[in-house]
């Protein structure tokens, strides 16, 4: 894929998945999610290159100029989008697949001073919403999401939606026996279950048990009595 294709490729993924783009040119000139890819690909020819400390300029650069810091070490495939993308980190052994959505807010992160891969690994079409983290060395499994403001701290499965500080599995699909197709793309990131509520529930479920319980007992025990 020449230099042209990849550019081409970048903005018809926004196209897709963002229903406020009117126009290709709306596309390419304010969205800085875009922007901060373009300026990820520059910076990681040179970081390959071994070129880093102006690899890490183009990345700090791109900083300022769109609030999204991509380090240039990363290793992202295509069809990336970012949404907004203010906030968002990417640390430096950081891999993302393909046709993976990040939302504002998002840091795909360490949890320490470790040398060597120390940042997470994502899967295809993994959707992280609104302010997660998802911090250390581990996968997040193919087609997962993780809910808003979620802390990631050990792998999830693939196609499991986490939730919760720290985050735990809620919900888990198993694998798809299709193909995927970009397409395919699950952006429904709000649709997720509530842990809590659904204690919640079963915790008014066996107060209700209890009640007609009691009231059971109560009864028959009146009736033992007998007149007196």
């Amino acid at each position: 894929m020449t230099m042209f294709d990849t550019l081409r490729n970048d903005m018809r993924v926004v196209r897709e998945r963002d229903p406020a783009a009117k126009s290709w040119m709306e596309i390419f000139l304010c969205y800085p999610g875009l922007h901060a890819i373009w300026a990820y690909r520059i910076g990681h020819f040179f970081y390959r290159h071994e070129w880093f400390v102006l690899a890490r300029l183009i990345s700090h650069i791109a900083r300022m100029l769109t609030g999204i810091e991509i380090h240039p070490g990363a290793r992202i495939g295509k069809g990336l989008f970012i949404d907004h993308g203010m906030g968002i980190v990417i640390g430096e052994t950081t891999v993302i697949g393909d046709n993976v959505t990040l939302y504002q807010g998002v840091t795909l992160g360490g949890t320490g001073k470790e040398k060597g891969k120390r940042h997470p690994t994502l899967k295809d079409y993994v959707v992280v919403a609104c302010g997660a983290k998802v911090l250390g060395s581990f996968t997040v499994g193919e087609g997962a999401k993780i809910g808003a403001g979620s802390v990631v701290l050990k792998e999830v499965p693939p196609y499991a939606t986490v939730v919760g500080i720290p985050g735990h599995v809620v919900a888990e699909r198993g694998k798809r026996v299709h193909h995927h197709d970009e397409s395919d793309v699950d952006l429904n990131h709000n649709k997720l279950p509530d842990p809590i509520e659904e204690q919640i529930g079963k915790l008014q479920h066996e107060v209700d048990t209890l009640r007609k319980e009691i009231l059971l007992l109560k009864t028959e025990s009146k009736g033992n009595l007998g007149p007196v």
